[in-house]
């Protein structure tokens, strides 16, 4: 069982939300809808839900319009390939979600993530802070990371 799990707050979309995420990463399942109960004034309608990304538990909560989603919380997918980042990147801004820069994006429910291939952060650590900043200036051009753009600018 995981200790710490995310909770994102929704305005009615949570139901919407979930299926939406687990439908895009693999090994992801539902595990719990919650509805109000009989009698309540929302009888019927989602509550919370439970759900894992790749076996990482979430929750999402049917909160009200009181709260946004900002980038000052995002979830970040570490990615092995180009095709695994353009996956992720294109699933992701599908429905009306908008590209940001260097990785970020935004679904269509507001919440932020960043598509990151296991390359980029290695590269950006590098020893050779000439060849680390090559490749800062590179991703700073970005909006979806491209890996040989990345790896070019850190040969010079």
């Amino acid at each position: 069982m995981q200790k710490i799990t995310t909770c994102l707050w929704f305005d009615g979309q949570a139901e919407e939300a979930m299926n939406f995420y687990v439908s895009i990463f693999k090994n992801s399942k539902v595990t719990s809808v919650l509805r109000w109960p009989e009698g309540h004034a929302d009888e019927g309608k989602v509550l919370v839900t439970t759900f894992e990304l790749d076996g990482v538990s979430f929750q999402a909560l049917n909160g009200g319009p009181q709260f946004k989603f900002s980038e000052a919380v995002s979830q970040s997918i570490d990615c092995k390939t180009q095709e695994e980042v353009d996956y992720f990147w294109e699933k992701l801004i599908e429905g009306g979600g908008e590209p940001s820069q260097c990785s970020w994006l935004k679904d269509k429910f507001g919440v932020s993530w960043q598509v990151v291939p296991e390359q980029l952060p290695k590269l950006l650590l590098d020893p050779d802070r000439a060849k680390a900043g090559r490749v800062m200036s590179a991703m700073m051009q970005m909006s979806k990371i491209d890996i040989a753009k990345i790896e070019e600018a850190a040969k010079g």
